[in-house]
Order: C-alpha cells, then sequence, then structure tokens
C-alpha cells in the first residue's frame, strides 16, 4: 500500500467520523418513541414516493404534518440539546423538520438517525451542538450557515422577481432578554451579543409583499419553496415561515399557524394573507439544495 494511498484511507476514515450521526443518547425527545417511529413511518413512504427534486420533497413532508398541533418554543432546555418533538411544532420548528426530511430522503436514505444528523446540520452553526448561541436563532443567520454548507440555496435574487434591500441591525434577543429565560446566564448573554455582532446594519434583499401578491408570482415561485417573512418589528429579520404550495387560485402557505394552533394549508391565496398581516414587508425566498 503506497504511503499516498493510506493518507487517502485515513482522510475518509476522518470524514466519516466527522459526518456522523448524532447519537440518540444526546438527544432531548419529547416522547422517544413516537418521534422516532413516525420519523421512520415518513421516510420510508418519501422513499416509496419517488420524489425527483428537493422542492417535492419539501411540500411532500410539509402536507404529511398537516394537523399537528402548533406549540411555541418546545426547543427550550437546559443543558442545550438538540431536541426532537415530532407531535408539537412552531412554525421554525416545522420548516427545520421538513427540511431534514427532504434532505434525508434526497441521500436515500430512510433512518430517523440520519435525520436527526441533517436537523442538527441545519439547526446549528457549523452543524455541532455547543451551546443556547450555537443554534441559529435568527433567520439571517440559518441562511448564511446552511447556504455556506450547501444545505439551502438562497432564491431570492434568482427567482426573476424584483428586490429590495433590507438593511437592519438584528439584536432583537438581547434587546428583550427577558423573553429568553437561557440569556439570564451571564455566558450566554455574552455569546448570544458576539453572535449578534455579525449582523449590525445586515443587508440582504426581499421581495416585497407587493410582488408576492402580484398576478405575476406564480412565476417565480415555486411549490416547496420556503418563504422567510420579513418584518416591520424593529431590529428583528423575519417574523414568520412557511413553505409555498400551488392551488387552483395561486400560491398559498403551509405553514405552523399559532392563531389555526396547528400546521395548516392556509384557506387563503398567499396575496390576501399578506393583506391581512401588514406587519409583514415581503419575504425571502429558500430552498433546500440539491445533492
Amino acid at each position: 500500500m503506497t504511503i499516498l494511498r493510506l493518507f487517502a484511507i485515513i482522510a475518509a476514515m476522518c470524514a466519516a467520523l466527522l459526518c456522523r450521526a448524532v447519537s440518540p443518547a444526546e438527544v432531548r425527545w419529547a416522547d422517544e418513541a413516537a418521534d422516532t417511529t413516525l420519523i421512520t413511518r415518513l421516510l420510508v413512504e418519501g422513499a416509496a414516493a419517488h420524489l425527483s427534486t428537493p422542492n417535492e420533497r419539501v411540500a411532500y413532508f410539509g402536507r404529511k404534518l398537516i394537523d399537528t398541533p402548533y406549540v411555541a418554543s418546545t426547543l427550550e432546555g437546559t443543558p442545550e440539546q438538540l431536541t426532537v418533538d415530532m407531535q408539537h411544532l412552531d412554525c421554525t420548528t416545522f420548516v427545520e423538520t421538513v427540511a431534514a426530511l427532504a434532505m434525508t430522503t434526497g441521500e436515500g436514505r430512510s433512518s430517523y438517525l440520519d435525520f436527526l444528523h441533517n436537523l442538527e446540520q441545519l439547526r446549528y452553526r457549523q452543524g455541532r451542538v455547543n451551546g443556547y448561541a450555537s443554534r441559529l436563532h435568527y433567520a439571517s443567520d440559518w441562511v448564511m450557515d446552511n447556504v455556506h454548507q450547501g444545505l439551502l440555496v438562497d432564491y431570492t435574487d434568482r427567482c426573476g422577481a424584483a428586490t429590495t434591500p433590507l438593511v437592519k441591525s438584528i439584536d432583537f434577543m438581547t434587546r428583550n432578554r427577558d423573553k429568553y429565560p437561557a440569556l439570564a446566564d451571564s455566558a450566554e448573554f455574552a455569546a448570544m451579543k458576539n453572535v449578534e455582532s455579525a449582523y449590525r446594519n445586515h443587508r440582504v434583499n426581499f421581495v416585497r409583499s407587493a410582488t408576492l401578491s402580484s398576478k405575476n408570482a406564480a412565476r417565480f415561485l415555486r411549490e416547496g419553496d420556503i418563504l422567510l417573512f420579513t418584518t416591520k418589528t424593529p431590529n428583528l429579520d423575519v417574523s414568520h415561515e412557511g413553505i409555498v404550495v400551488m392551488e387552483a387560485d395561486g400560491p398559498h402557505l403551509l405553514h405552523a399557524s399559532s392563531k389555526a394552533g396547528r400546521v395548516v394549508l392556509d384557506p387563503l391565496p398567499l396575496k390576501d394573507y399578506l393583506k391581512k398581516n401588514p406587519s409583514i414587508t415581503g419575504a425571502r425566498i429558500i430552498r433546500v439544495a440539491s445533492h
């Protein structure tokens, strides 16, 4: 065996260790038996559906989770761990869960262990749990890290619609420290301040609500697109998120709705949903990457 070949084998072994699936012992489960059974069933059904694109997989799994009860703050707990609760979702955990299922099926895998690996990759900075601030709390941080990892694509500037720059300093969490129990810890607070320092006068492009509400929206939106809704709220980039589903009357939003109390395919077309939510200024359009 040549030295070059030996180095290649060692490198492959190291890569395999780095890409390992997270151990179930490292997971905070809501109901381990129920959740692992549901994840496995969804992955097996997804594989049998022979879905050819990431967008198709996102829309498919999103529909599978309709009627899951809405519950906020299911990720909070000490110490910070990868948390899985398939029985209760909010808008963020819904999108993360669907994206992780889509990624796992796209890899040709059907084990809940592979789902856990992908969920950790999506939810945490550089794919690893390392304290509260390692969780990608802000949508801008979530997109930047996962685009860098090659897991997501920011399609906003590629979709063909007119875009507008959003310039904001994103530090809502530390300005509202009392809303986040983990930030009572001075070290965690300092770590979040450090994360937010990268987003002073942060600039990204978004598609305005008026454009998303136009008749042309169906030309640049695709079923399975992830919409991150930009907001008028000071010091916050995104206030809600969901998935595009195409119906006969145009794009609709599939999302975990606090108002409905569950995951719903919103009965209102997207244009009417946006009219009823004037605090939304528009959206960023994100896609799960092809592999």
